[in-house]
């Protein structure tokens, strides 16, 4: 877990204790490197590193290929440490304990049930692990004084296909824990309109979806996540900057137009689950540069579009949601209000109840004030 202490230059506020949201975040790229080496020895499974700096950095290396598809072959290794009940309940449990210390109020944690049936576990035992995990963490925290809610989005593999079946699941397990659904993996070549009958199912039971999408592909996977896959977030998005044309620049002014994609989805306020380091890692802003100031983030956010802050994956990342803020308000010199405005946008498109929200986005204003 990243423990760096990060401040708000000029202010002096540290990150760390500012109330968060996180809507993007893998269950098998949050694991803590010790315990995945504790988790290979139980099951003999080897590991390229057998001490924790030696792993983490491993897993840096690997993740900073400037390709998704590179990108994700370090989740072979995690996802073979989470393929017992034992496995999947001590991640869960823990990446719930490392994001109430990281000052995450609200998280949804994301994984493919399919991928952790090898050892026996059926799709409903796993999604009863997890969530077993996810409330063991919940408490650990509230015995630490933190408060967190946490809910899972179960999603399938968009290069498979049991998109049906796992939609099903979602919806058997919508009042234990799961509070929406995704698809995930290679992009490219495998748009959201494979897996129309999984979301046309979804609709007719309102259990409300988000889809990777604009990470690895551009405007036409977004375009299908909308329209096959009736999406209320975009998984990333980034790619949507694509349907902007930048018409004129002066020195205080910059004048954009707006494709019909972009336009919709900033006029309905899709939320973006940006995340600034691993956009990076995967080569998802290649057209813009390989900096951070490159990232279009910025220009997302001032264009009025609903941009949220993520890590994606915090082990491949080497991140935290603290260290992302801070790298983004180093990069574009953001204060305490953008940062809340990015809470607040995320505490929007949470997939709760409109109480609920209204709830959430009031912690959020609170810690802020008292910041």
């Amino acid at each position: 877990m990243d423990t760096t202490e990060y401040r708000l230059e000029g202010d002096g506020i540290e990150l760390r204790s500012l109330p968060k949201v996180s809507l993007h975040d893998h269950l098998d790229g949050g694991l803590r490197p010790q315990s995945l080496i504790e988790l290979a020895e139980e099951i003999d499974l080897d590991v390229p590193a057998t001490d924790e700096a030696g792993l983490a950095e491993w897993f840096s290396t690997q993740s900073n290929s400037g390709s998704l598809v590179e990108y994700l072959k370090t989740f072979e290794l995690t996802t073979a440490v989470m393929q017992t009940r034992e496995g999947l309940t001590r991640v869960a449990r823990e990446s719930v304990q490392d994001l109430a210390a990281d000052g995450v109020i609200y998280g949804e944690l994301r994984w493919a049930p399919e991928q952790h049936l090898t050892r026996g576990l059926s799709l409903d035992e796993a999604v009863e692990a997890v969530q077993e995990g996810i409330e063991q963490g919940i408490d650990d925290a509230r015995h630490q004084g933190r408060g967190i809610r946490i809910g899972q989005l179960v999603t399938a593999m968009r290069h498979a296909d049991r998109g049906l079946e796992i939609a099903e699941l979602a919806v058997r397990h919508r009042d234990r824990g799961v509070v929406g659904f995704d698809i995930a993996g290679a992009e490219a070549g495998f748009l959201p309109s494979r897996h129309r009958t999984a979301f046309d199912y979804l609709a007719g039971q309102f259990l409300p979806v988000t889809v990777h999408a604009g990470e690895a592909d551009g405007l036409d996977s977004i375009r299908s996540a909308l329209v096959d896959g009736r999406a209320l977030r975009l998984g990333h998005g980034v790619r949507l900057a694509e349907d902007l044309v930048i018409e004129r620049q002066d020195d205080e002014n910059t004048y954009v137009s707006l494709g019909q994609l972009a336009q919709w989805v900033r006029d309905r306020e899709i939320a973006l689950e940006t995340s600034p380091s691993s956009n990076l890692q995967t080569g998802a802003i290649a057209a813009w540069g390989d900096e951070l100031v490159d990232h279009p983030f910025d220009l997302l956010y001032q264009l009025g579009f609903r941009v949220t802050v993520n890590t994606d994956n915090r082990l491949q990342s080497g991140t935290s949601l603290t260290r992302e803020l801070a790298l983004l308000s180093d990069a574009f010199g953001y204060d305490l209000d953008d940062l809340e405005a990015f809470q607040l946008n995320a505490a929007a498109a949470a997939f709760l109840p409109l109480d609920d929200r209204e709830e959430l986005a009031e912690l959020i204003e609170d810690g802020f004030d008292e910041a």
